[in-house]
């Protein structure tokens, strides 16, 4: 299939999905209910679920789920066209005007020096944009998870020239910080526990977080990806221990912590071996 006959495949599919959302709308008693707002906690799932296949390197799941955030899009234009908003034309007429506006080294006449000169100008044009962004951090969401804000606002403070001048340096703050941290970790101790150390424990805690967050920015590694790729490994042994507990005729709860460390080690191996 040549670029010309995909094309038109694609326009006629987006089509018929438009008209497919036109009929829900009007004759599904569920479809018809929806809004905006109850409509946000099934966005977030289907974007977990998207994030999920991506992790697995599933190409038919990514394709599946993205399936699934496009119905989404188009659901909200929908919306939008009712209320007389915005309809799924200015979603996407938006979209490229700004992709255009923001790759003058493609549609214009500005030169870069490579992708980081790409990062600094787009946030630079982003800060310029009627309504853009007005502060570096603007467009950092508020309700992102923890790890991927710290991430997504290092990253922008690092697009205007606000980072290490050398990233080995990075190593001096994350020992600074697990110093901290531990002096804190003591004073909680002797203090029995009160609120006021435990707060100021949590706060250093947050700052030690945020500091190997930034050294793992810093060597290009993802720290939601290293940390979802850890969280895939641990369910994945522990359920190798369960499971043989459980094939034993046995009950973690009547192990001792040795028992479990023999099979915790077994399914290492067993991981190596595979």
């Amino acid at each position: 299939m040549d670029k010309k006959e995909l094309r038109k495949r694609e326009a006629d599919a987006f089509l018929h999905l438009l008209d497919i959302m036109d009929e829900l709308r009007e004759k599904c008693p569920w479809d018809r209910k929806q809004t905006i707002e109850s409509l946000r906690p099934q966005t977030i799932e289907e974007t977990f679920e998207l994030s999920d296949a991506i992790m697995h390197n599933d190409m038919h799941n990514i394709m599946k789920e993205l399936g699934d955030v496009l119905l989404h899009v188009v659901f909200y234009s929908r919306i939008g066209e009712e209320k007389g908003a915005f309809n799924i034309a200015d979603v996407i007429e938006s979209l490229c005007a700004k992709l255009v506006y923001r790759h003058p080294h493609v549609y214009a006449a500005t030169e870069v020096n490579g992708a980081e000169q790409v990062v600094r100008n787009w946030e630079q044009l982003k800060t310029k944009e009627k309504d853009g962004n007005k502060t570096v951090l603007g467009g950092v969401p508020e309700s992102l998870p923890s790890i991927i804000k710290a991430y997504r606002m290092q990253d922008k403070a690092r697009a205007v020239g606000f980072d290490w001048e050398e990233k080995e340096q990075v190593w001096d703050k994350v020992q600074e910080e697990m110093q901290e941290f531990r002096q804190e970790l003591e004073a909680l101790k002797e203090s029995g526990g009160g609120d006021g150390c435990r707060s100021r424990a949590e706060g250093e805690l947050g700052d030690l977080l945020f500091s190997i967050i930034n050294a793992a920015r810093l060597y290009d590694l993802n720290p939601d990806t290293a940390l979802e790729m850890t969280n895939k490994k641990f369910r994945d042994r522990f359920t190798y221990l369960e499971s043989k507990t459980i094939r034993q005729g046995l009950s973690l709860n009547d192990m001792t912590l040795g028992q479990m460390n023999e099979l915790w080690e077994e399914s290492k191996r067993m991981e190596h071996n595979d």
